[in-house]
């Protein structure tokens, strides 16, 4: 593991939640897209050699709608960047932690991304993100 890449928050409206972290809190915006595999709108603000990810579902197949409904707005996982995330699911799945997906997807910026099984980590969301 390299360092924290991003936390993602969940939100209902990236338009009403944006102004907040660019304008009062002066994060820095990288941009907006959508990754539909998930059925997820995505803004990304940086912060030092992290960011904060705004996760917006598009409609009620996304796992992040179910979150809302189920939990409310608010932080949803923590990503961090690995070299080689095939390794590195290899050893988690030998070592016994479970996973959410067992093979990367792709997933924001065209990354490899796969989530540990909250279970793994006393209720906490584990993202596992590879960048191009």
């Amino acid at each position: 593991m390299n360092k924290i890449a991003h936390i993602g928050i969940a939100v209902s409206s990236i338009d009403e939640t944006l102004p907040f972290y660019r304008d009062q809190l002066g994060l820095e915006f990288k941009g907006v897209e959508e990754v539909e595999s998930e059925h997820v709108k995505v803004a990304f603000l940086k912060i030092g050699e992290s960011a904060i990810e705004l996760l917006e579902p598009l409609n009620a197949k996304s796992p992040i709608a179910k979150y809302i409904e189920k939990k409310g707005e608010g932080i949803h996982h923590i990503a961090l960047d690995v070299n080689d995330i095939d390794e590195r699911l290899n050893t988690l799945k030998e070592q016994g932690v479970p996973l959410i997906h067992e093979q990367p997807k792709v997933g924001a910026h065209d990354s490899q991304i796969a989530f540990l099984h909250p279970k793994a980590a006393n209720g906490v969301l584990f993202e596992l993100c590879q960048q191009k």
